[in-house]
C-alpha cells in the first residue's frame, strides 16, 4: 500500500498518525539517528487504512507490541517547508492525528528495530514529561499539552513556525 502523501500545486498533503504512550510520567518518543529531535511513535496513514489502524499498525512496527487506542487525544493542521529525503525543501500540509494509548504491561519488552524514511536509525526513548522542555520535541505542543491532559480533543494549528491552540 502507498502512504498518503499527495503532490498537490505547490507542494504535499500528508495525512499521519502518531501515539501517545505514557508510562510512570514519561511519554516514549523517537530519535533518528539523522535528526536532532525527538518524535512521537506513528507515521502516515497508508490509502484506505483507517486513521486508528494506520497508528496500531505504526505502533506494532515501531514497537514490536499489540497496544490497543484509549482516545483520540490531540489534532494537528501543520504547515511546513519539508526536510526529508522525498519531498525537501517542498512547502507542505499536513493534518496528524495523535492517539493516546492504554497502559500496557508489556512496555518493559520494547524493541525498535524501525527505520525511518530517510534511512536513519530509529531508537525509542522514555522522555521524563516534566522535563520535555530539556528537548527538542516535535509536535512543539507535547511539552506543555502533555503535562495537563484532559479528555477533551485539542486542535493545534502550526504555521509560520508558531503553532496556536484552536478552540
Amino acid at each position: 500500500m502507498s502512504d498518503i502523501t499527495l503532490k498537490v500545486d505547490g507542494g504535499y498533503f500528508i495525512y499521519k498518525v502518531g501515539a501517545v504512550i505514557i508510562n510512570d510520567n514519561h511519554v516514549l518518543m523517537v530519535k533518528n539517528d539523522n535528526h536532532t529531535y525527538y518524535y512521537p511513535v506513528g507515521g502516515r496513514v497508508n490509502f484506505g487504512e483507517t486513521s486508528e489502524e494506520a497508528v496500531l499498525r505504526e505502533v506494532y512496527e515501531e514497537t514490536n507490541i499489540n497496544f490497543q487506542i484509549d482516545r483520540l487525544a490531540f489534532v494537528h493542521e501543520n504547515y511546513f517547508i519539508a526536510d526529508f529525503l522525498e519531498i525537501d525543501k517542498a512547502p507542505c500540509h499536513e493534518i496528524a492525528l495523535y492517539y493516546m494509548m492504554k497502559q500496557s504491561d508489556e512496555v518493559s519488552n520494547i524493541v525498535c528495530n524501525s527505520v525511518g524514511a530517510d534511512g536513519g536509525a530509529e531508537s525509542l526513548h522514555w522522555l521524563p514529561i516534566a522535563g520535555l522542555d530539556d528537548y527538542m520535541v516535535f509536535p512543539g505542543f507535547y511539552k506543555t499539552s502533555l503535562r495537563k491532559l484532559n479528555d477533551k480533543v485539542e486542535h493545534f494549528i502550526t504555521k509560520d513556525g508558531k503553532t496556536k491552540r484552536s478552540l
